[in-house]
This record gives structure tokens, C-alpha cells and sequence, in this order.
């Protein structure tokens, strides 16, 4: 299988070096040259590629058909409007160069608002998402073949939720956890690369939703974190977002179905 990655962050760099060991071919852009002389180092086609610029496609993408693109191109709060309207349009025009057959597009469960209620895929119906992460998943998904799958919070490796709060004021303790770690969000990026979809859009999210409290205490005690200052009353809606359709679908038993065992 010949796979390319759009944005070869630190999840999409798992999945590449998973698929690496499996035998498979592995081109992945990046815009830092850091970045992209270390994969390059791994046995990966990497090359560098800023989507917020218009970017000259490599020579070495053309004679290539890719089976599966993973689209880890970040659609961030942080960005204005206009700005990822930009880079996403950049995207498209990219992908409609050059050959494949499925992609991924790797969004975020922020695009559900903080209110209290249950989400799931298949009810959008007077929700308000977020303006810039759903711009970014039209634009994605007026493409051919694309799926997008709503990440929750990414843990795993040096990412550990007590870390984020060490010595700290915590004003979210009482809202529930929407994670995934990236053990089982690898595993369900390889399954998209070879199982059919009956919708295009999932939720990826561990089935157990504890306090954020729960699991600040949980991860502090186990990686050796020192906790909070205090835990104080902030927003506390009760936001759960559900991966039940996924899971169904797929039949998937998650490796670690608790953020409480993260």
C-alpha cells in the first residue's frame, strides 16, 4: 500500500512509522526541516509543503498513486476564518493533482459546542458547531472518497492530562473526559485504510467519560506529577461526546477504553 500524510504531526508520525514496519510505501509532508530530515532518516518520503502559502507539488508525487492519504492538516481555533478557508482551499487543490483512492481527514470533537448534552454523528440538527472546524470539514469533504474522524482529547506518550495541571488552579475537574489515546487512535486510522465506511463521519472517543478531576488525580499519581493547587468551580457542563458508532461499526474493542488508565 502506498500512503501519504498531509501534516505529519506527532499522531500522524505514529501511524507512519506503524505502516513503515508493516512494509508499506510512506510519503508525509511537513513544514519543518527538523521534521523532515528525521523522517526522511526513518525511511519515510518526506517533503516540506505549507498549505497556508500555495505550495509547488514535489516532482516525485506525480508518477504515484496513493491508496490512502491521512489528512492531519490542523483546522485550529487559533486561525481566523479567512485563514483556514485559505489553507483547506490550498489542500483540495493539492489532492486534486495528484492520484488516490480514500482519505481521512482528521478533525476534533471541538467542533460540538460545551453545552450539556450527548453527541453523536448522525444528529446534527440545531447544534451549533464551531464555525471553523466545520468550514474546515466541507471543504474537505466536497473531495471525493474522504472521511473525517472526530478526535477527542489525544493522550499517550509524553501527553499525560496531570501534566497540564501540575502546580496549577484546575477549573474543569467537574466536566467530563472526552479522550482517546493514541494506542487506539492509531489502531482506528489503520482500520480506516482498509475497511468501507457506511457513513463519513465519525466520533473517536474512549467509552468511559470519568471527571476530568478523576483522571488529573489518576494520571498525577501514576506518572509522578505533582496535582493541582486546588480544584475550583469553573464550567462545569456535562458535554459527553459518544464513539459508539464507530465502534459498532467496526466491532473495535478499545486497548484503553478508561482515561482513567491513560
Amino acid at each position: 500500500m502506498r500512503i501519504l500524510i498531509l501534516g505529519c504531526g506527532w499522531l500522524a508520525e505514529s501511524f507512519a512509522m506503524d505502516m513503515k514496519h508493516q512494509g508499506h510505501e510512506v510519503w508525509a509532508s511537513t513544514t519543518q526541516y527538523e521534521k523532515y530530515h528525521r523522517l526522511k532518516t526513518d525511511g519515510i518520503f518526506s517533503f516540506i509543503a505549507d498549505f497556508d502559502n500555495v505550495s509547488t507539488l514535489p516532482d516525485m508525487l506525480f508518477p504515484n498513486k496513493f491508496d490512502f492519504v491521512l489528512n492531519s492538516i490542523p483546522a485550529s481555533q487559533k486561525n481566523s476564518l479567512s485563514g483556514l478557508e485559505k489553507r483547506f482551499s490550498n489542500v483540495s487543490r493539492f489532492l486534486e493533482n495528484i492520484q488516490w483512492t480514500k482519505q481521512l481527514f482528521l478533525s476534533s470533537i471541538g467542533i460540538y459546542p460545551d453545552k450539556d448534552a450527548v453527541y453523536h454523528e448522525l444528529n446534527a440538527d440545531g447544534i451549533e458547531f464551531s464555525e471553523k472546524l466545520l468550514l474546515a470539514e466541507q471543504l474537505m469533504l466536497q473531495l471525493p472518497n474522504t472521511y473525517i474522524y472526530r478526535l477527542g482529547g489525544l493522550f499517550g506518550k509524553n501527553r499525560i492530562f496531570a501534566k497540564y495541571f501540575a502546580n496549577r488552579v484546575c477549573s474543569t475537574g467537574e466536566q467530563f473526559a472526552n479522550f482517546v489515546h493514541s494506542d487506539d487512535a492509531v489502531r482506528l486510522i489503520t482500520l480506516a485504510t482498509v475497511k468501507d465506511f457506511s457513513h463519513r463521519i465519525y466520533n473517536v472517543v474512549a467509552p468511559m467519560h470519568p471527571k476530568k478531576k478523576e483522571v488529573i488525580l489518576a494520571s498525577a499519581q501514576k506518572y509522578g506529577f505533582d496535582l493541582p493547587i486546588k480544584f475550583e468551580k469553573g464550567d462545569s457542563f456535562q458535554k459527553v461526546v459518544s464513539g459508539s458508532l464507530l465502534q459498532k461499526e467496526l466491532d473495535y474493542h478499545y486497548i484503553r477504553p478508561d482515561p482513567l488508565d491513560f
